[in-house]
Parts: structure tokens; sequence; C-alpha cells
């Protein structure tokens, strides 16, 4: 059995792993990273936000050429939808941008080693042992590469000081319900429909079903969304959840709200749903049942508690603040550790760990992550929401502008949503922003930016703003703090 020996080993190349072992390359390190799937970019560029945001994109695009076209006077025949043409471009996306990581990996001299990596115990010189099962060759191409499963063909031993655990996670099931991949499926299998199901059930009203549900929808699905609690997007802020519900059933979603899915029974290629939502048990028939009830850490086969890796309740890995688990010189990052499962968090947390190791005093700052809802109209929120800081009882005021007056947005006709800044009230000092409405994912960007310098909304407010354009209403909400919007 073969020994080699690193600086940094990384176990998965999702955006936390491989931004990680770039940054430690950068900072001097020899650095090996282990991938149990055949391609690089992990749950995030595999079957997750990229796929996701190709589809939704072109779902987007199918939707606005028969519905709004005549609107800007361009007559065309009602589009008909080419779905393999559209799966073929979603496939090309994930496969230029795995692509573009492995060039990295080569760029930057990182040693890829495709296999499962299980943690072991020291080895007479004080290195952490990392044993490899390397996985075959794939005989197949293409995206279904990122789903096979290794096969055992030989071992290595790889030596660091420092190991970094970045597997991620993957759907957590509804209870006695399980996945069966064909009518009963996660995110994964609902990125790759073969056709667009008559009748697709969502369990769960979070990021990933709304998203999904959009999808199918636009293209002609009959899409129900059943949600245990009274609302949907339970995190966001209460206002820009409430706006993106409406818009959401406007466009055809139908919504089951404090609703319990107790059961799912097969015939043949359908199913029935039971479920209660009050008024004693209910059903109804669909092709496919999505259950996007959440995420659970990928920390199984490990070794993580052979060696000792101390988990949380929810089985996540619990580190100090350089990401240190409990075992001296075992990291863990994104997923598998507190926080919001979101790809842009394990990123800067891979980056912060490795600067960490090197006695940089970097940190995260948590309160200014954004998060985004790619519906469209898009949701998008960073810092506090409002039901936060009553809770918390911090004295603050609100500015809010509506895109229906913005003139970018009107000659869009993306007339929907609004800003909100919430700015404290003795300092000024931003405390958060919120959006609903066209291109929310982008214009957050400009918020958590000012934030991060802790700015005012009297700061937005006197920076000059192209017109038009739809950050305009970013400033004309930071004017609305102190009552001194012009176009409100």
């Amino acid at each position: 059995m073969s020994e080699q020996l690193f600086d940094l080993i990384v176990i998965g190349a999702g955006p936390g792993g491989y931004v990680a072992a770039i940054r430690a390359v950068q900072l001097g390190m020899k650095v090996a990273v282990v991938e149990k799937r055949a391609a690089l970019g992990g749950v995030c560029l595999n079957e997750g936000c990229i796929p996701s945001k190709a589809l939704l994109d072109s779902s987007e695009l199918f939707a606005v050429a028969r519905d709004k076209f005549a609107l800007h006077g361009i007559s065309i025949d009602p589009p008909r939808l080419d779905l393999d043409a559209m799966m073929l471009r979603k496939e090309d996306v994930v496969k230029k941008l795995t692509d573009g990581i492995a060039y990295l990996f080569k760029k930057n001299k990182i040693e890829r080693i495709h296999g499962n990596a299980v943690l072991k115990g020291l080895n007479a010189t004080g290195q952490r042992q990392v044993e490899v099962v390397l996985a075959a060759p794939p005989s197949v191409s293409g995206a279904q590469q990122a789903l096979l499963e290794p096969t055992s063909q030989s071992t290595v031993i790889l030596l660091a000081s420092k190991v970094i655990i970045a597997t991620g996670s993957e759907a957590s099931g509804l209870p006695g319900i399980p996945f069966d991949g064909h009518v009963i499926v996660s995110a994964r299998e609902a990125l790759s429909f073969d056709q667009v199901p008559e009748h697709l059930i969502v369990a769960g009203g979070g990021f990933i079903g709304l998203e999904l549900g959009s999808v199918w929808r636009r293209l002609g699905a009959q899409v129900t969304v059943m949600e245990m609690l009274p609302q949907i997007l339970p995190n966001l802020d209460r206002q820009a959840a409430d706006t993106l519900y409406r818009s959401l059933r406007k466009q055809g979603i139908q919504f089951k709200l404090d609703t319990r899915i107790t059961g799912v029974r097969r015939i043949g290629s359908k199913a029935i749903v039971q479920f209660n939502s009050g008024a004693g048990s209910e059903e109804v028939d669909c092709d496919k049942v999505l259950v996007a009830v959440g995420r659970r850490p990928l920390t199984t086969g490990l070794g993580l508690e052979e060696v000792g890796v101390v988990l949380d309740e929810s089985g996540r890995v619990v580190v100090d603040d350089s990401y240190q688990s409990s075992v001296p010189g075992v990291y863990a990052i994104g997923d598998l550790v507190a926080g919001p499962m979101l790809a842009h968090k394990a990123s800067e947390e891979g980056v912060a760990c490795v600067e960490r190791m090197a006695g940089m005093a970097t940190t995260v700052e948590y309160e200014l992550i954004p998060g985004v809802v790619y519906t469209w109209p898009e949701a998008s929120g960073v810092g506090m929401t409002e039901e936060q800081l009553k809770a918390a009882g911090v004295p603050y005021r609100s500015g809010r502008f509506n895109f229906a007056a913005l003139g970018r947005a009107r000659c869009m006709d993306e007339t929907e949503g609004f800003v909100k800044v919430l700015a404290h009230l003795e300092n000024d000092r931003i405390l958060g922003v919120h959006i609903v409405g066209p291109r929310a994912s982008d214009l957050i960007s400009e918020a958590a930016t000012v934030m991060s310098f802790g700015g005012t909304a009297r700061d937005i407010a006197l920076i000059c703003h192209a017109h038009p354009t739809l950050p305009e209403a970013i400033r004309e909400a930071a004017l609305d703090v102190h009552k001194e919007a012009i176009h409100a």
C-alpha cells in the first residue's frame, strides 16, 4: 500500500473543498483533494446550484416567450418546448464549469484523487493518515459520472498534518417515505425529468422546493407545494416572503400550508399522496413527489467518530473559531458545520480555514452572508429581518421602495416587488436589506458591500446611481429611511 505526503488533505471537491485547496496552494501548501465523484464541484455544481439555475433561466425564457412577447410587440407562433435540448444545455453548462475546476486543479498543481476517503489515526511520525479506496475509471460520460460510486481497485494512504472535511450534505427524506428515484425524488432527479409531469407535488416550501417547483410550473406542470408550517420561507423577511407567495400563486402554483404529508402510495408510475391539513386525512394523485424538506450533513463512512471527532445532535461537526474539530489537525467546513447550507458560505469558510492555518487573522462575517431565492421574481436578503429586530428589541427605521415606481423595471415589465432597507434608529447603520423583484440576486451585493464597511442608509443615499437602472431602487429605499425618497 503506497503512501504520499502532503501539507493538507481536503476530502470533498465542492465549493468549500476546492476553494480551500486553491487558497492553500496560494499560501504555499502541497495539497491533495479526495473526491468520490468522477466530476469535481460537489452537489452545488453537479446537482444543485448550477443545473437548477440553468433550468430556471431556460424555463424563464420559455415563459417570457409564451406570455410576454406580445406585450413588447413581438408576434411569434406559440413556443414549443424541446425538453431534451433544454436538458442538454443544462448538462453543457455543468460540464464547462466542472472542466474549469479541473483546469484550476492542474494549474495549481493540486493532486486530485478519485475515491472514498476514511480518516485513520496518526502514524509513527505524528502525521494524520487518510486511507483512500481508489475508484475505477468511469465507463460513462457526461453528468452521469457525478453519480457514480467508486469501485474498489486499490488503496493508498495519504499523510498530512492537517485534513479538511468538506463532504457537504444530502437531501433529507420524509419519515417513513423513502426516496425511490423515480416517483419520490430529491432535487437531483427533479433536475433531470425526461418529461414534464402532469402534476408535481413539492414537499417543503423552502428555497429548493420553490425554485424547482417554479421550473416545472413554467414548463406546464400543475404544481402543488405542501408545507407543514403556516408560511413559506420562514427565515426570510416576512413582507418579502408574503409578496413572493402571492406572486407564485398568481403564476399558478398551488399551496397547502399547515399541511403534513403522512404517506405516499405508489400506483404504477404514479402516486397517491396522503396528507393532513387539520381537517382530517385527504388524498391527491400526482406523477412525481419532490421531497425538499431540508438537507443533512454527509459524515457517515468517513471514520470521524472512530478517530474521536465530536458531532452535535444534528450530526454536524463541532468546530472552534478556526474550524478545527475536537481532534487536532482535523477541520470541517461548509454543510458539515453550523450555519446556513449555502455554497458561498462554504467557500468563505474554506478560505478562512486555510488562512487560519497559515497564521492569518481571518474571519467570516456570518451576519452578512446573503440568501437568495431564485424564483421569478427573485427574493434576497442580508442582515437582520424586521421580525428579528423586533424580537431583539433593536430600535430601527424602515425605508421601502416599490419596483412599480422604477423606470427601468417599467421598461422591463418587471414591476412586482420592492426593496426594504432597515437602519438603526440612533446611528443610521444598515441592519438589513430585503429585496423581492427582478435580479434581486444581483442587487443584494450592493447592500452586503455597504454593510460590510459599517455603512449607513445615508451613505447609500449619497451614492449617485446610474439612471435608469434597477439599483436605483436601493437608493430610493435608503432615502425613504429618512422619508426623503424622490420617486416614492
